[in-house]
């Protein structure tokens, strides 16, 4: 048995809600690079930086919390032009919260000057004490 992972999915409000409602998780845009790591049973939180992928408004939020529930990726016909790659998971009840007022205690951040750069990576994997902590905020 795999020992389990803590995720961080960065990405916007509007597709989380739509993960949300769906059941899945996507990252990078609907490809399938890391979209395969997660593991059934890894814990992914999920960062908003806007409301909206391009000309959206600042959000700066941890906006959901989700156990992954699939095996393996699979892909989803949107347009002739876009069918994104999704992974199964469970969305949990939780309240959004900010993510500034955690910066400073967060390791995954090493400078809190430059906050957002680690939430570009998009997909990366945290320490179980941040997931925790961030888990504390928004499952209340």
């Amino acid at each position: 048995m795999t020992e389990q992972r803590f995720w961080i999915n960065t990405v916007s409000l509007d597709h989380v809600e739509a993960a949300t409602e769906g059941g899945f998780t996507q990252a990078d845009h609907g490809a399938r690079t890391r979209l395969g790591r997660p593991r059934p049973g890894d814990e992914m939180i999920f960062y908003s930086p806007r409301t909206s992928l391009h000309k959206g408004t600042p959000v700066q939020q941890f906006t959901a919390w989700a156990t992954i529930t699939g095996d393996e990726p699979y892909r989803v016909d949107i347009t002739d032009d876009f069918r994104p790659w999704r992974l199964a998971a469970t969305f949990h009840p939780c309240t959004p919260v900010d993510a500034r007022p955690l910066v400073d205690r967060l390791s995954f951040i090493p400078d809190a000057a430059h906050w957002g750069l680690p939430f570009r990576r998009g997909l990366f994997t945290i320490p179980r004490e941040d997931f925790s902590m961030i888990c504390a905020r928004i499952s209340r």
